[in-house]
């Protein structure tokens, strides 16, 4: 326990303030959070207890997406002043918003009436499937899996009810998206990525931040984006992968499975021996290196306790459920 006026090492800082030791280096390159000492002789860096709540309030504006040099100068106001420049900074981001919407439905529009039809194919592709659906350090498990002989999808519920994930599962299977989402509880929520095999192609309907991943001749691609603030954020290189790895609000939804959510809707040919995988975050988010256990060898069921081992050993401190379906020619 640090105690008042009792400088903190750069480990016990970053756990206090929910930033990663390499942020804390960056901010201090940048002038944003100095460290109260520095030896002069080994370059280790102290912060005073005091500082916390600066860090977070840096911590808490990358989130936002807001740029490092604007960042300076709310951290350099008064508090009446600096919440006076948030606000200036989210209504332009609103005001760009709103001017961009147009572009993005003409580009869609133009886009979509240059898209050629996806080839059509007799051959039917069917899966093999393994899996791994396990509880971690969590007091329940709300994570929940599917497979049939044309349908596979991962879910991961939060909130009161336990069973909701496997609830919108199956509506998800008998009624489509429409009937998942009728499952929606206000004091609960779930996350869906589901695929639907149709011939010699896989049709993805992804909420939230399970992923798709497809393993073609040794290469991982992933084919879902997360639904989360922080995700959206790296995409548009407003926040670094190691600022999120830490950020206390890394796991915030921007969807879920809700009356009315816009899915995204995906398909992919496919090719005999290729693997989809399905993981829930429990696994992505703690596992750093997933390519090399899905691209690995063995049948679906060794490379879904693979991953699921790898988990463990990582601490497994979420549900975590994996779905590997090898895709198979008919004999």
């Amino acid at each position: 326990m640090t105690e008042p006026g009792e400088l903190m090492t750069i480990g016990d800082f970053a756990r206090a303030s929910g930033l990663t030791p390499k942020a804390l280096r960056l901010y201090d390159d940048l002038g944003l959070v100095r460290p109260a000492e520095v030896d002069p002789f080994s370059g280790y860096r102290r912060y005073a207890p005091g500082q916390l709540e600066v860090a977070r309030l840096v911590a808490a504006l990358r989130l936002l997406g807001m740029p490092l040099a604007r960042i300076q100068t709310v951290v350099d106001r008064p508090s009446a002043a600096a919440a006076r420049e948030v606000e200036a900074y989210w209504a332009q981001v609103e005001a760009d918003t709103r001017s961009r919407r147009d572009m993005v439905i003409a580009l869609v529009k133009q886009l979509r009436n240059e898209e050629e039809p996806m080839s059509t194919t007799t051959t039917t592709l069917h899966a093999a499937y393994g899996t791994s659906h396990r509880q971690g350090a969590r007091d329940r498990q709300q994570d929940a899996l599917l497979t049939t002989p044309d349908l596979f999808a991962v879910a991961d519920g939060f909130g009161q009810r336990d069973d909701l994930a496997a609830a919108a599962l199956q509506a998800y299977a008998t009624g489509g998206l429409v009937a998942a989402c009728d499952a929606y509880d206000p004091g609960s929520g779930t996350t869906l990525t589901a695929v639907t095999i149709e011939g010699s192609a896989a049709r993805i309907t992804h909420v939230g931040d399970g992923r798709a991943w497809l393993v073609r001749d040794g290469q991982v691609r992933q084919l879902t984006h997360d639904h989360t603030v922080v995700a959206g954020l790296i995409e548009s290189g407003q926040l670094t992968p190691d600022e999120a790895r830490s950020h206390q609000h890394r796991h915030l939804l921007n969807r879920a499975l809700v009356p009315g959510v816009v899915a995204d809707e995906d398909s992919v040919e496919l090719l005999p021996g290729d693997r989809l995988v399905l993981t829930t975050d429990g696994v992505h988010a703690y596992v750093e290196d997933l390519a090399p256990l899905l691209a690995g060898p063995g049948s679906p069921q060794e490379v879904a306790d693979a991953v699921a081992d790898a988990v463990s050993a990582a601490g497994e401190p979420d549900n975590h459920t994996v779905v590997v379906a090898e895709l198979l020619a008919p004999v």
